[in-house]
């Protein structure tokens, strides 16, 4: 399985829901899943996620070493499943994804299974960390929701 996270800016929601999907792929013994995220500007590439994001991943015993990147063309043909964490990620998705496309685009709050609560907001410009808590909170139970389907 190959899985890829994007949202906007590559630094909080996609790096977060790639250290959470990795630790939960490796608690049920997928250890040959390949799992990244990505960005759909360029904003960020080149750099660490955010701090509030890596606190947050280290308050859970996770971390991440991931560097910032922009989605390219290949990725579309590369992974089985790519996760927009919104509603304008996955618009913005389909709408670059090429003829060739293999990969499912889908929202990950899918895996939520809570009609109202399908969007993984984002906590960039929300003071303080309690956004993030919120954002890791449900990108958890939405890779386990994942998980459980596909292992």
């Amino acid at each position: 399985m190959k899985i890829l996270f994007v949202c906007i800016g590559n630094s909080c929601r996609s790096p977060m829901a790639e250290s959470v999907m990795r630790s939960v792929a490796t608690k049920h013994g997928l250890t040959d899943w390949q799992i990244d995220s990505a960005a759909l500007r360029e904003w960020n590439v080149g750099r660490r996620p955010e701090e509030r994001a890596l606190a947050v991943l280290a308050e859970n015993g996770l971390s991440s070493d991931h560097v910032g990147r922009q989605i390219v063309p290949q990725d579309f043909v590369h992974f089985d499943h790519i996760f927009g964490m919104d509603e304008g990620n996955v618009t913005d998705l389909l709408a670059r994804a090429p003829s060739d496309c293999s990969a499912k685009i889908e929202l990950l709050g899918n895996y939520r299974y809570k009609e109202l609560d399908k969007i993984i907001f984002d906590p960039y410009f929300e003071h303080g960390i309690h956004g993030f808590r919120r954002c890791f909170d449900q990108i958890v139970i939405c890779c386990e929701n994942f998980v459980k389907l596909h292992k």
